[in-house]
């Protein structure tokens, strides 16, 4: 009778610790996957870019700087090893575009640009996808740290080293206003 129980006990301690394995993997690989929509948009506005900006060099000659910086920071996600420094550079990105559409603004003949109208709209729609993409990347981290840190999976996270996930986060530049000097 005793065997019995003993035997039970130990199926339901393996069912368990198979079954948070598991669950503990899933996370894992959801967040790896918005990972990955992530970078797809982050890609498609790394594309865009040259076009804004040899479109903008011909209406703003002495606004070199700033197309400078988008150059940089365009080529710095391009250097990008891990998911922070893509996260960073991306944060970079982001600033130095804010900027360059700033600085569109005292041009006219610029705002006017079929062309520039596109890129921008393109740009915007794909701004509006990377910013839902980082919301549900967000999301599937914070579930997955929850499971990393939340009794009794975390024994099971430690036994088989999980490691937990960064956030993306707006640095600080992105909360700042932004500001166009002339």
């Amino acid at each position: 009778m005793w065997i019995w129980i003993v035997i039970g006990v130990v199926l339901l301690l393996i069912i368990f610790l198979i079954s948070n394995y598991n669950k503990l993997v899933s996370l894992r690989n959801k967040v790896k996957d918005q990972w990955a929509q992530i970078d797809v948009q982050l890609k498609r506005r790394f594309d865009l870019i040259p076009n804004l900006v040899e479109i903008v060099k011909g209406y703003v000659k002495h606004e070199k700087e700033t197309l400078e910086s988008v150059i940089a920071a365009r080529n710095s996600f391009t250097n990008a090893s891990t998911s922070e420094d893509e996260i960073k550079a991306s944060n970079e990105l982001t600033n130095a575009i804010g900027k360059l559409f700033a600085i569109a603004e005292a041009y006219p003949d610029l705002k006017a640009n079929t062309n520039f109208l596109d890129l921008q709209k393109q740009l915007a729609e794909i701004e509006d996808k990377i910013s839902y993409a980082r919301q549900f990347y967000n999301d599937n981290v914070l579930e997955y740290k929850n499971k990393l840190e939340m009794f009794p999976s975390n024994i099971i996270a430690s036994m088989f080293g999980f490691k937990p996930e960064t956030f993306f986060e707006a640095n600080e530049t992105e909360r700042e206003n932004v500001q166009v000097k002339f």
